[in-house]
């Protein structure tokens, strides 16, 4: 309990997220491999790794508590698994959607064009 007191007073930068964004996994990494090695820093309500030619290498960590997403992103960030270093960032949703909302404004763009 007097550890959670503390953390009240706590202030986090705001990219700090309770999702961890990771890049550069080497292909063949396992959901259990994952749990493992994101697991030690805290409860995990789910790790999502991408399947598509597009997501490959590419994997969403959601911690129950953004304190543990903060220490397993500080300590992970450049953790070498089998031989790649991965690239822990904070999941920023605004960032994510860019590319999707440019695509759609080029669409609408190319049609008003028509």
């Amino acid at each position: 309990m007097a550890l959670n007191q503390k953390r009240v007073h706590v202030r986090l930068p705001p990219e700090v997220n309770r999702i961890l964004y990771v890049r550069n996994l080497p292909y063949k990494i396992t959901a259990e491999e994952m749990y493992d090695i994101f697991g030690k820093y805290g409860a995990i309500r789910q790790i999502r790794v991408g399947n598509s030619a597009e997501t490959k290498g590419t994997a969403f960590v959601v911690y129950e508590d953004i304190f543990d997403a903060k220490n397993a992103c500080d300590h992970l960030s450049g953790f070498n698994v089998c031989g790649r270093y991965l690239v822990v960032l904070y999941y920023q949703a605004n960032k994510a959607f860019k590319k999707l909302d440019a695509d759609k404004k080029q669409i609408e763009l190319e049609k008003v064009n028509e």
